[in-house]
């Protein structure tokens, strides 16, 4: 059986997880968070007290860790470190920017590759992240670079923190959107890039419910699939 995939790529705070998550519901597809899984080797590299940007250190506890997902009744998909649930803990503000350094080093997405490819072999589904079309799924059958303006993703990463009951200051959130962008589109290993045969979709000027139908549209549009037909 031949499975579908869509990809979806872009910087931090496009909304690529809301989007994709719920498109994944529309089609019937299978939805797969790869920032989620890449947060859970941050938040492993945090607790053992290695810095993230240590290839050494973090090489030497992978073997160690056992990463797994599963999709539980609520629909979600809850992220598991040696059998603890972790899906909340990852969304630290702090983790991030621990994921971030850790999915720089070449050793770390070697180390979740083939978890990331199985379920596209497995499913139909739509995939996000930073290298989804150009390294992880370059046969995509549809590929979107999801972006945004660099303040326009700032504030919803702000009201997102504030929404979790986290103390969060915009300017401090802003300067952290655009030290990601520059650690993600300059580091050796897979950096953030359109692909050449990705579709741009700038949200900048969109509401929640606009950039939704705009993703909707171009998946309908490129697989083929008619409302109804989901």
């Amino acid at each position: 059986m031949s499975y579908r995939s869509i990809a979806i790529d872009g910087p931090s705070g496009a909304g690529k997880s809301t989007l994709a998550k719920r498109l994944a519901q529309e089609l019937g597809f299978l939805y797969v968070d790869t920032g989620a899984i890449y947060r859970t080797v941050g938040l492993a590299v945090r607790r053992r007290g290695v810095a993230p940007s240590d290839a050494a250190g973090v090489e030497a506890i992978l073997p160690d860790l056992v990463i797994t997902m599963a999709y539980e009744e609520d629909g979600l998909q809850h992220m598991y470190l040696g059998g603890e649930d972790v899906t909340e803990a990852i969304r630290e503000n702090e983790i991030s920017a621990c994921a971030s350094k850790a999915a720089a080093l070449p050793v770390v997405r070697d180390f979740l590759m083939e978890m990331q490819r199985r379920a596209a072999c497995e499913h139909d589904v739509i995939m996000d992240g930073r290298d989804i079309g150009t390294v992880v799924l370059p046969q995509a059958d549809l590929k979107i670079f999801l972006t945004a303006a660099p303040e326009a993703r700032a504030q919803r990463r702000y009201q997102e923190l504030l929404g979790r009951g986290q103390q969060a200051d915009f300017d401090q959130v802003l300067q952290e959107v655009i030290e990601r962008d520059r650690r993600d589109m300059e580091r050796e290993a897979a950096p953030l890039r359109q692909a050449a045969d990705a579709v741009l979709a700038d949200t900048t000027g969109l509401d929640l419910e606009g950039s939704f139908q705009l993703l909707l549209g171009l998946s309908r549009d490129r697989l083929g699939i008619k409302e109804g037909m989901e």
